[in-house]
C-alpha cells in the first residue's frame, strides 16, 4: 500500500532461497545514495538478505565472498556494479559512534545495507527502504515487511507493479539481472523465462514521464522537445520499423498503461561496446548502419500510426519550437557551469538570432523518420544476419518528423565514443552514393549543410544535457565525454553556412570556460 511518501507491504517467503530471490530482485532498482536498512531478531535472514543482494550486484553474481561484519562492522565492496557499504550496528553502544564508522557519509557515494538500524536511527535519512525479516510459519520461512520512505515508496510500489506484470504474462519466478539503465528514467532487465538456460528477453520498464513545470508558453520542456511520456510511442514506433523490414524488437507482452513491455533480445553486439574495444573493424557496421538509414530516407512512414487495439501515437515535427529549446539548455546549464553566473541577455540574444537565422535552411529537403538517437549505445550489429538485420535499432520513442540528416550526424559524431574525420566523412560519402544510386534528385551540397546545421544543433545540446545530468541529476560520469563534444562541434563549426556561430562559440566559450573540472 502506497500512502504519502510510504509504501508498505508483507511478503510470505517460503524458503531461504526465496528470500535469496527476493534480495536479488531489490538490487535491481537501486541507485548511488541508497539506503536499505535490514531489521530482525537473530537468525531471521538478515545476513542471508545482505550476502545475496551484494553479489547479484558482482560481476560474478555469486563468486563474491561476503564475510559478515558482525566485528568488523562495516565492510565495502568497490567492484560491484554500484559500490557498497555493508554495516552491522549491533555491537554499537552509543550513537555517537556511528559517524566514525562512515555513516551516514558512504552514503553519498554508494549503496548501504546497515542491518540492527535502530542502534543507528538517529543518522538514517528520510528517503530509505526498510526491511524487517521474521520467522515465518517453518524453520526456512520467513515473513517480510517491506516499507519504502520518500523515493523508495514510489520504487518499492514500481516492484510490485512489475512483479504482478511478470507474473500475468507468464514469467513468474524469471530469472532477472540488471541490463542497464540511462540518461533517462527508463530501466531494462534481461530476464529468463525458466532458469538461464532459456533465451533471454528484455524487460522494458519506462513508467509514464509526468510533465515537469511549464518553461515556455504554459508548457513543460518535454512537450516543447517532443520526448515522449509513455511507452505507447515506443510500441509504435517499433511496429512502423518492423513494418519497413528494418530490425526493430518484437513486442511479446505489454502493459503500455503501466508502462512495461516484454520485448525480443536482439543479441549480437552493441557498437558502443565495439568500438570502443577496438577489436573489430567498424567500416562494415558503420556502413550498414548508413543502409538503415537510406531506408528510411527512401521508406516515408505515417505520421499517425495506430496500434492493436485502437490506441494512437502521433509521431510529432521536430519543429523550430524544439530545436530550439533543445540548443538552449546549453545557456541554462552548461553556461552557468563555466562561467560566473547566468548568461546574459544579450548573450542569449545574439545565440537565438544566429540560430533563428539557420533553421529555414533545413526546409529544403523530404521530411522522414528521424530516430532521434541513433548511435552507437542503441545499435546491436547481428554479423550472423543479412541485409537490414545485421543492425539491431532500440530505444527510439523519442522520433519525430524531422531532416534525415540528423540521424546520420548522431551517428558519425556519436557522444559516446570517438569517431574520426576519416569514418566520417567516408560515411557520408556512402551515405550520398546509396541516395544517387536509387535514381533520387539528390541535392549533396544542400544535405551537407543541413548536416552541419543539424549536427552543431545537436552537440550543442549534448553539452547542456550532460552539464544537466550532473548538476541536476548527480550523474558526474557524463562530463567524462566533454571533450569529445567540444572537438566534434569544434570540426562541425568549419562549414561556410556555421560562419557566425563559430565566432559566437570561440568568444563565448575559449578555451578555459570548455573547462568542466570545476563542475565535476
Amino acid at each position: 500500500m502506497t500512502t504519502g511518501t510510504e509504501y508498505c507491504r508483507t511478503l510470505h517467503l517460503p524458503s531461504e532461497a526465496a528470500t535469496e530471490a527476493f534480495a536479488r530482485e531489490v538490487s535491481l532498482f537501486v541507485r548511488t545514495g541508497d539506503v536499505i536498512t535490514l531489521a530482525g531478531e537473530l537468525g531471521t535472514g538478515k545476513t542471508t538478505f545482505a550476502r545475496a543482494f551484494i553479489r547479484a550486484l558482482s560481476a560474478g553474481d555469486g563468486d563474491v565472498e561476503v564475510p559478515s561484519p558482525t566485528f568488523t562492522l562495516v565492510q565495502t565492496y568497490e567492484d560491484t556494479r554500484l559500490p557498497v557499504a555493508h554495516f552491522d550496528f549491533y555491537r554499537v553502544a552509543d550513537q555517537e559512534e556511528v559517524p566514525e564508522l562512515g555513516f551516514p557519509g558512504l552514503a553519498d557515494t554508494m549503496v548501504v545495507l546497515a542491518e540492527w538500524p535502530d542502534r543507528a536511527d538517529a543518522f538514517m535519512p528520510a528517503d530509505r527502504l526498510e526491511i524487517t525479516l521474521n520467522d515465518g510459519d517453518s524453520a526456512e520461512s520467513r515473513e517480510l515487511t517491506l516499507t519504502g520512505h520518500g523515493d523508495w515508496a514510489l520504487r518499492a510500489a514500481r516492484m510490485e507493479v512489475i512483479s504482478a506484470f511478470l507474473d500475468a504474462g507468464g514469467y513468474h519466478g524469471c530469472a532477472r539481472s540488471f541490463l542497464q539503465g540511462d540518461a533517462s528514467a527508463r530501466r531494462y532487465e534481461r530476464i529468463w523465462r525458466a532458469g538461464k538456460s532459456t533465451a533471454p528477453r528484455i524487460l522494458m520498464d519506462s513508467a509514464k514521464t509526468p510533465d515537469g513545470p511549464p518553461v515556455r508558453n504554459g508548457l513543460p520542456y518535454s512537450q516543447i522537445a517532443h520526448l515522449a511520456e509513455s511507452v505507447t510511442a515506443f510500441a509504435a514506433i517499433d511496429q512502423g520499423l518492423r513494418g519497413m523490414g528494418l530490425c526493430a524488437p518484437e513486442i511479446f507482452v505489454s502493459d503500455l498503461e503501466a508502462g512495461l513491455l516484454i520485448i525480443e533480445d536482439l543479441g549480437g553486439e552493441v557498437y558502443q561496446d565495439m568500438v570502443r574495444a577496438k577489436t573489430a573493424d567498424m567500416k562494415t557496421p558503420y556502413a550498414a548502419a548508413v543502409d538503415v538509414l537510406v531506408k528510411l530516407a527512401q521508406s516515408p512512414l505515417p505520421e499517425l500510426i495506430t496500434l492493436p487495439g485502437g490506441l494512437q501515437h502521433r509521431v510529432p515535427k521536430f519543429d523550430e519550437a524544439a530545436l530550439e529549446i533543445e540548443v538552449e539548455l546549453l545557456l541554462d546549464w552548461y553556461w552557468p557551469a563555466v562561467h560566473e553566473g547566468e548568461a546574459s541577455g544579450e548573450v542569449r540574444e545574439r545565440f537565438f538570432a544566429i540560430w533563428r537565422a539557420l533553421w529555414p535552411r533545413l526546409n529544403c529537403h523530404q521530411t522522414v523518420w528521424c530516430l532521434r538517437d541513433y548511435h552507437s549505445p542503441n545499435l546491436i550489429w547481428r554479423a550472423n544476419e543479412t541485409g537490414l538485420a545485421r543492425v539491431g535499432v532500440i530505444d527510439f520513442q523519442d522520433a519525430v518528423q524531422g531532416h534525415p540528416a540528423y540521424d546520420l550526424a548522431s551517428l558519425l559524431l556519436d557522444a559516446r565514443v570517438d569517431v574520426d574525420q576519416e569514418t566520417e566523412r567516408s560515411m557520408l560519402v556512402y551515405y550520398f552514393e546509396q541516395r544517387r544510386r536509387a535514381g533520387e534528385n539528390f541535392d549533396q551540397d544542400a544535405f551537407e549543410e543541413c548536416y552541419a546545421i543539424l549536427a552543431a544543433q545537436r552537440l550543442t545540446k549534448i553539452l547542456g544535457i550532460f552539464m544537466r545530468l550532473k548538476e541536476r541529476d548527480g550523474k558526474p560520469g557524463y562530463l567524462q565525454h566533454v571533450p569529445r563534444l567540444w572537438g566534434y562541434l569544434d570540426r562541425t563549426l568549419q562549414a561556410p553556412v556555421l560562419k557566425d556561430l563559430r565566432i559566437w562559440y570561440e568568444e563565448a566559450f575559449p578555451a578555459p570556460a570548455r573547462r568542466t573540472d570545476q563542475a565535476v
